[in-house]
C-alpha cells in the first residue's frame, strides 16, 4: 500500500474514532508515520482527504449497488421479494464487514449533527436513499398483493428500521450470523404479516406455509 493509499486508510479510521472535526493532519501524519510535509505532498488539507473518502465511498457503494439494480416491471412477486431480502442482507453485511464502509458509517454518525455534508451522506448511504429504494419495492408487493390501501412509506421505515438496531447491536461483535438469523426472522415475518406473503415449502407444489415468527406457528395451505 503506498503511502497516499495509507493515508486515506489511517484519516478514515481517525475520523471513524474522534470524528472529522477531532482530527488534525499531525495526528494523521503520527498515525501513518510521516511527516506533517509528506501528508501535504500528497494533500493540500485535510479537506481534500475528506473529499477523497467521499469519492472512494462513492465507488464502493455504486459497485454495491450495481448487484440490485433492477427493473420492478421484470420482476414476479416472488423474484421481488428474494430480491428485498438480498437486498436488506447484503446492506448488513456491507456495513459491519467491510472496513471502509463501516468506519465511513462510524464517521457519519459521529459528525452527522455539526456537519450538513455528513448529514447529507448520511441520509442518502443510510437512511432515506434506502427508505426511498425500499419503498419502490413493497409499493409493488403491496399491489401485488392486493394491499393497496396500506402506507407504503411508513411501511418502508417499519422494514428497515430493524435493520438498523441489529447494525447497531452487533457492529462490535462477532456473532454476526446470529444477526444475520434474526434480519431473515424480520424479513419474513414483516412480509407475512403486512404483505401476506406465502413462503413455499419443499413438499407438494401446491403446498404453502403462512409464516408467524411472532407466535412461532406455521400454518399450512
Amino acid at each position: 500500500m503506498g503511502t497516499k493509499e495509507r493515508i486515506l486508510q489511517e484519516a478514515l479510521l481517525l475520523f471513524a474514532h474522534d470524528g472529522y472535526e477531532g482530527v488534525s493532519i499531525r495526528e494523521i501524519a503520527s498515525s501513518v508515520g510521516v511527516t506533517k510535509g509528506a501528508i501535504y505532498r500528497h494533500y493540500p488539507n485535510k479537506q481534500a482527504i475528506f473529499d477523497s473518502i467521499v469519492s472512494r465511498m462513492e465507488e464502493v457503494a455504486n459497485e454495491e449497488a450495481e448487484k440490485f439494480e433492477v427493473s420492478i416491471e421484470d420482476l414476479n412477486r416472488n423474484e421481488m421479494i428474494k430480491t428485498i431480502k438480498d437486498f436488506t442482507i447484503s446492506q448488513f453485511v456491507f456495513w459491519t464487514e467491510n472496513e471502509f464502509a463501516s468506519n465511513f458509517k462510524k464517521m457519519l454518525i459521529i459528525e452527522q449533527f455539526r456537519n450538513t455534508k455528513m448529514a447529507d451522506l448520511l441520509w442518502q448511504y443510510l437512511t432515506g436513499g434506502v427508505v426511498d429504494y425500499t419503498q419502490m419495492f413493497i409499493q409493488e408487493l403491496a399491489r401485488m398483493s392486493n394491499h393497496q390501501e396500506v402506507d407504503v412509506e411508513v411501511l418502508a421505515l417499519e422494514y428497515i428500521a430493524p435493520l438498523h438496531l441489529i447494525m447497531n447491536l452487533y457492529t462490535n461483535k462477532q456473532d454476526k450470523q446470529r444477526a444475520v438469523n434474526l434480519l431473515e426472522k424480520h424479513i419474513h415475518s414483516f412480509l407475512s404479516v403486512y404483505l401476506s406473503w406465502e413462503e413455499e415449502t419443499g413438499g407438494d407444489e401446491n403446498e404453502t406455509v403462512r409464516i408467524d415468527y411472532r407466535s412461532n406457528k406455521r400454518d399450512r395451505a
